[in-house]
Formats: structure tokens, sequence, C-alpha cells
């Protein structure tokens, strides 16, 4: 799976713009989604479940990504309708002034700060992306600020709100596996969350003015 996604040329090279290699197979999701296909039926024929049970678990699967694929589609859905109606430029528009004079430093910790309560009303790591990412791309631009730092700005602020968000599953299923109460696991983990918050902001602040 990874050596198929792999840009080898581009990775090797530094070069966007590179010839892919011969090897290289250049795998996208269609690809990826018969890979995850396969090895699950491989998976089941190896563990001995047999055609019935191999059948329901495979299903109980599919069933399960529904709800994410649902919210990407929604998030998909009010980004068509934003472009279409011009919603994304008229807001690009109004900010792009704000932005163009601040510095990078600060412009790359109000994405982190901005995120934040989108990952939490968007517990989907991809419905939020869809969602944020045709704004903020283009914002980087008018900053002068790279796209790479508004990713790692994007993904710092999901992935620290993933750690604590009652609207995330895998946080809740976990505090209700180790039959831990949430107000106690929120009591231990806001120091380390306080210390993450100060250093992505460092980090993020130093790679907008670096980049």
């Amino acid at each position: 799976m990874i050596f198929s996604v792999v840009p080898w040329s581009s990775a090797l090279t530094g070069d966007a713009d590179a010839t892919p290699y011969g090897f290289e197979l250049g795998w996208s999701f269609p690809e990826l989604a018969a890979l995850f296909l396969v090895a699950a039926v491989l998976v089941g024929i190896v563990a001995r479940f047999g055609e019935q049970r191999l059948s329901a678990t495979i299903v109980q699967g599919a069933a399960d990504f529904i709800s994410p694929a649902l919210v990407i589609v929604l998030a998909r859905g009010v980004t068509v309708i934003m472009n279409n109606s011009r919603i994304t430029d008229t807001v690009l528009h109004s900010i792009e002034g704000l932005v163009s004079g601040t510095s990078s430093g600060v412009f790359a910790v109000v994405v982190f700060v901005v995120n934040l309560p989108l990952a939490f009303l968007i517990p989907s790591t991809s419905g939020h992306a869809t969602l944020a990412m045709p704004i903020l791309a283009p914002l980087a631009d008018f900053a002068g600020v790279s796209r790479a730092v508004v990713v790692t700005a994007w993904q710092a602020a999901s992935g620290w709100t993933n750690l604590w968000a009652p609207t995330t599953a895998v946080t809740i299923g976990g505090v209700a596996l180790a039959k831990v109460g949430y107000d106690k696991y929120l009591r231990f983990i806001w120091p380390l969350l306080a210390v993450l918050a100060v250093l992505i902001c460092g980090f993020v602040a130093l790679g907008a003015v670096w980049t």
C-alpha cells in the first residue's frame, strides 16, 4: 500500500513535476479500496471464518463506515454550495485584507486556533479537511505562508482536539473501555493538553517564518 501511493520520483528528486519512474503505480482511492477489500477476504480465509461469517463481518465493517462517509458527503456538499454560490470567494475577499498584513507566525497560530472549534464540531478528520481546506489554502497564499504549514496547523488542531473532545468516538470509547469517568480523564490530561498547545503554536509559528 505504501509503495503504491508514494510519488517516488518527486520524493527522491525533490521536484514535484518530475517524470514518474517506470515502477511507480500511482494508486489512489479506488485502487486502495479494492486492496482493502481483497485483504479483508484473504484475512478471513486465513482465519477460517467460513463464507457466512466472513460475509457478515465484511458487511458489518462496511456499515461502521457509513457514518463518517455521510459526514464527508455533507461537508463536501457544503463546499460545493459555497463555491457555486460564490460564498467562498466572498469570504476569501473579505479576509484577504486582514491576513495580507499579518506576520507569518501569527497567521499560522491563528489557523491552529480557528480550527479548534471546527475539529470539535466535525469529529471526522476527512470531513473537517473537506470543509476547511478550500478556504485555508488560498488564505495561506494571501498571507505569504507555505500551504504545508497551514496543513500542519490544521492537522495539529484536529489531533489536539481529538485527544479530549466528547464528540470523538475513539476518546469516548477508550474512556469507556478503561472504565474511567470522562471528568476524571479531563483532569488527568489537561496539563498535557496545555503543554501540547504551547508547543504546537511555537512550532507552526517557526515553520511559517522559516519556510
